[in-house]
């Protein structure tokens, strides 16, 4: 076996000497007053500089270097999908032969006899090479990254401010890039074998949405949402109460990442809950987002993020929406007057799967609805996007008279003799007119 490590420690070498010499050529400018150099930080996980192949290397350690091997890989292939600025000074070729390395080690280490993951159930002739290696590196690296993360993390026991004492403990700068190599891990990993991971992945994640810094939150974020789409309800129905109050609580995140935070609830919350629309976890967090939207609706970015990821959620709670008429009508009568064509369009679009689900039953909003698709279509006079407009405006107005009938044709009376809607009549006042 010591020559199967030795090979495979000179295939780790012969892997990172190009990683090296781009590490060391790539311009590096350490942020002013800060003492963390992540450029020095990424050439120590290497192996070291001109090291030979030991014939005796034991397990141990060529495990260990492997480890730290991936770390780097991790942190620089991340950068490219990264808004970091410690991290943006890494070229994206650099980034690139990041991950190139990382398959060549990938099938080096898959031919020496080395997995340990057939321990958790995976049937290793389904499972790539690349997988294997992240798996078998996942079960030691996420506590290590939790651990590292959790270590700037806020303290309920500082006095004073909090955010200063958790730097003090150890700089932000080293959570941040553990979050980025954290969600780099975790997205490696698809359906059906992430799931098997969720007693390691879950208890990192949500150590990310604890911390105080949104670039940790954000990497969290977008490791809960490769999960909810590559797990199934069992696998992270054991974890339900505390993943879905960790979204919650998330809510109120800053703008950088709130598309996150509702595209992480949306699609945790119908993972888990699909088969039970009366949840009272749907209440609390379509409530959480409807409060929140009630504060800021003129925030043109959070709207758009919101009226984007909603649906999913609407489909599975279906009739059950009716509950929150009186909160999403308002938004939605404000927001199809806003200046932005792609608020409109979207607006429209939930509106018609809102009347779909629910037939807008017992409501008081039937001509209020009406009243403003009629002030909205001759609005869009002005609009780039028009006759998209207007064609969802007719849609709705259809699907308002088929299930409203005379309380429809009532709303609609008003405007019958609009000169400004004549486009309109022919179909939504005749129910057998062509379409």
């Amino acid at each position: 076996m010591s020559k199967s490590f030795s090979a495979l420690h000179h295939d780790l070498i012969q892997l990172s000497e190009p990683i090296r010499e781009s590490l060391t050529k790539a311009q590096y400018n350490p942020p002013e007053g800060s003492n963390v150099s992540f450029k020095s930080m990424l050439v120590s996980l290497l192996p070291q500089t001109n090291s030979q192949p030991n014939p005796n290397i034991s397990e141990t350690e060529i495990r260990r270097q492997i480890r730290d091997f991936s770390l780097c890989c991790a942190a620089l292939a991340s950068s490219a999908e990264s808004t970091y600025d410690q991290l943006s000074w890494i070229p994206n070729s650099l980034s690139i032969a990041a991950n190139s390395a990382f398959q060549d080690l990938s099938k080096a280490f898959s031919g020496h006899g080395l997995l340990k993951i057939g321990e958790l159930g995976f049937d290793l002739r389904l499972v790539s090479d690349e997988t294997k290696l992240v798996t078998e590196l996942m079960i030691e690296v996420l506590p290590s990254l939790k651990s590292s993360i959790k270590e700037s993390a806020i303290d309920k026991s500082d006095d004073g401010n909090e955010i200063s004492a958790a730097v003090a403990r150890s700089p932000v700068a080293y959570a941040i890039v553990s979050a980025y190599q954290f969600r780099w891990f975790v997205t490696q990993v698809d359906y059906p074998h992430l799931g098997r991971l969720c007693s390691l992945v879950i208890p990192c994640a949500l150590t990310c949405l604890d911390h105080w810094s949104p670039e940790v939150k954000g990497q969290g974020m977008v490791s809960f949402i490769h999960l909810a789409k590559n797990a199934n309800a069992a696998e992270l129905g054991w974890y339900e109460d505390v993943v879905l109050d960790a979204c919650c609580q998330n809510i109120a995140s800053s703008d950088e990442i709130w598309h996150l935070v509702v595209e992480m609830s949306v699609v945790l919350l119908t993972c888990i809950q699909r088969s039970n629309p009366r949840s009272t976890w749907f209440e609390k967090i379509l409530s959480e987002m409807l409060s929140h939207l009630e504060r800021h609706p003129r925030n043109k970015e959070r709207r758009i993020s919101w009226l984007k990821h909603i649906e999913q959620l609407f489909n599975v709670v279906g009739l059950v929406l009716l509950a929150h008429f009186r909160r999403l009508f308002p938004l939605f009568f404000q927001w199809m007057h806003a200046a932005d064509d792609e608020t409109i369009l979207l607006v429209l679009e939930r509106v018609y799967t809102v009347t779909k689900l629910t037939w807008i039953r017992n409501t008081p909003y039937i001509e209020r609805l009406v009243d403003e698709l009629a002030t909205l279509y001759k609005e869009a006079s002005l609009k780039i996007a028009r006759e998209e407009i207007r064609e969802h405006i007719l849609q709705i107005l259809i699907l308002l008279q088929q299930c409203k009938g005379q309380q429809f044709e009532a709303a609609w009376d008003k405007h019958k003799d609009d000169p400004n809607l004549t486009a309109l009549k022919p179909s939504s006042s005749g129910r057998n007119a062509a379409l």
